[in-house]
């Protein structure tokens, strides 16, 4: 779900509110809730509502990051023996990542991807690379760019180069 200002939050609105749904199914359906087979449709039939094209709407505000975490939360503690742990040893005895984490490498394998030419988007297109033969390391750095940002004059209207 695109919107005319490019936030995602109505997408993580609409992943939320199926996912949501998904595991409310489960939880209504499975009578024998093992770890094992809750884990199997959690990964079969929650994650990829909450997942699906995230590298194009890939949620930037905490409250949308917080918003489809919300539904793992709820998942883990539909475990039986989970309920009292905190999240991050529910999710460390489940051998799950946060959904944080899985975004994150997902981008990592994308850009890899594309630096290896294993992708349809040219690397050339968005990154470049380190060209000073001065760096510690290995030659596939990524240059960092900035953009600037004009601060207006005050009493004076900006005007565009």
């Amino acid at each position: 779900m695109i919107t005319d200002n490019l936030k995602p939050s109505m997408q993580c609105q609409y992943a939320y509110s199926e996912a949501s749904r998904a595991l409310g199914l489960i939880g209504r359906t499975i009578s024998f809730k093992s770890k094992d087979v809750l884990i199997r449709l959690y990964k079969t039939l929650v994650r990829p509502h909450l997942e699906y094209c995230v590298s194009a709407w890939s949620p930037y505000y905490v409250k949308d990051r917080l918003l489809l975490e919300r539904v793992q939360h709820r998942f883990t503690r539909m475990v039986q023996g989970f309920k009292n742990l905190f999240y991050e040893k529910r999710l460390e005895h489940l051998g799950l990542w946060t959904l944080e984490e899985r975004r994150t490498c997902a981008d990592l394998l994308e850009v890899f991807k594309m630096y290896k030419g294993l992708s349809t988007m040219p690397f050339e297109h968005l990154f470049a690379l380190i060209t000073a033969t001065i760096t510690r390391g290995h030659s596939a750095k990524i240059a960092k760019h900035h953009c600037p940002i004009p601060i207006p004059m005050r009493g004076r209207a900006c005007s565009a180069p």
